[in-house]
Parts: structure tokens; sequence; C-alpha cells
């Protein structure tokens, strides 16, 4: 592998960010290869998609050790979310050319963005909704719930294995709505992120197979990431990270404008 300066910088400035805000890597690191860097869409998707994987492992591994997963929600989503994936990607085996999928995936990217940055932007009113509905109509609420929480799992099947963003803050947001009361903070995180590994890997290894996984690049952008996150992490207590997560917010939506008009 050779070391590209660049490219481990910007791993090491979308760590930093994620380790010091905790906004999804995913959502700041395909916009990054697509515009700043030329990568073709559907090879930022898969080379992005095995750079979550790797990068949510340990964080995995740690809500894992701390009993931090809810594994009945957990197994719901995967119902919905991995035959999704699994379907998307023969779908983009079977039909088109890379260049028709290149459009595809940046007007679906741009799209999912916005919703990213509107999700964070409403995620506390999103979870009072589904309070209020888990307070006034308890029992058809719950009932509702297993085949509600599969829908989401297959809505981020399909937006993951297209743009590799959604597991992430969309993921958060609907469990937040669907289990307002069962999930606080730490099985919220940790659920979600322990979701992201399984799904994240078996859409990466689909576009590993189709060649859409650039392995240098890759390598580089996690030789940055891993320290960027460390560093992060660290310099949390002493930064405004609300406010920096507002600003990025706000370019996340920008950035969405910007792919859907591209």
């Amino acid at each position: 592998m050779m070391l590209n300066l660049e490219n481990a910088i910007a791993g090491l400035c979308v760590g930093s960010v994620v380790g010091l805000t905790g906004v999804g890597g995913g959502a700041l690191m395909a916009p990054l290869m697509m515009l700043v860097f030329g990568v073709a869409p559907v090879t930022a998707v898969g080379t992005d998609l095995w750079f979550a994987a790797i990068t949510k492992l340990f964080g995995a591994w740690v809500h894992h050790k701390k009993g931090t997963v809810d594994w009945p929600v957990l197994w719901r989503l995967f119902c919905g979310s991995l035959p999704a994936a699994l379907l998307t990607l023969l779908w983009l085996y079977l039909s088109g050319t890379r260049q028709h999928h290149d459009g595809l995936v940046m007007k679906t990217l741009g799209a999912t963005l916005i919703l990213t940055s509107a999700a964070a932007t409403f995620r506390s009113r999103f979870h009072a909704i589904g309070e209020r509905l888990r307070a006034t109509r308890p029992v058809p609420f719950k009932a509702m719930q297993p085949g509600l929480t599969v829908v989401a799992g297959a809505i981020l099947g399909v937006l993951v294995t297209l743009t590799s963003i959604g597991a992430g803050a969309l993921g958060a947001v609907m469990l937040l709505y669907l289990y307002p009361r069962r999930l606080k903070s730490a099985s919220l995180v940790g659920t979600d992120i322990v979701h992201a590994i399984p799904l994240t890997l078996l859409a990466g290894t689909g576009h590993l197979l189709m060649g859409n996984v650039d392995l240098g690049l890759l390598a580089n952008l996690l030789l940055g990431s891993i320290p960027g996150i460390v560093l992060g992490s660290l310099a949390a207590v002493y930064a405004p990270a609300a406010l920096i997560r507002l600003l990025i917010t706000v370019m996340l939506a920008l950035v969405g404008l910007k792919m859907l008009t591209a």
C-alpha cells in the first residue's frame, strides 16, 4: 500500500469529528470522497461501507461487553435490513451500467443526507411523538412495534446499500420513535452500532465482488481515522461539540442539495 497523505488527512479529519460530536462518519466520508477526491459514486459507497464496518467494530465490542445491546430489537431490524440489502445488491448486479448507477447513487445520497440532517435536527421531536403515542395508546402501539421495526430495517437496508449512510442518525431516530421507553441512551447507541456492522459488511461484500471498493483508498482513510477518533474523543470535553454538531448538520443538508441538483 502506498501512503496518500491527502486521503490519510481526510480520514483524520472525519475521525476527529466522529470522536468529537458522535456524528456518523459515513455521512461525511462518502460525500468527501465524491466531491473532493473525485471518486466515482459507486466506488465511494463501496469503500465507505468497509470503512464504516471496520471502524464500528471497536464500538460494537465495547457495547456487547457492557450489555447495552437490545437483542430482540436488533433481530427485528435484521429481519428487514439484511434481506433488503441482498435484494438491492442483486438489483445493482443485474440492472444497468456503472455509469447509470453513479447517477442513481448521487441522487439517492443527496436525498439521504437531507433526511439525515432533518433526523438530527428533529430527533427529540420524534422521540416526544413516540412517547406520547406510547402513553396514550399503549396496546396498539406495542402491537405495531415488531412489524414497524422490520419495515424500518428494510428501509435502512436499501439506503445503506445504495448510499453507505442511514444506519446511524436515521436508524437512531427510527428506534427512538418506536421504542421511546425501552431504549435508553446507551442501549440505543449500542443496538444501532451492532446493527450497522453485519449490514455494512454484507453490503460492502456485495460492492467488493462487483469491483466497487478501492482498497488502497480504504487503507489510507483508516490510517488517519483511527487516531482521529481517539484525538476527537479526548478533545470532546473542551470543544463546543453542540455547535460543531449544528454546523455539520447544516453542511450535510447543503451538500445533499448540491448532489440533488448536480
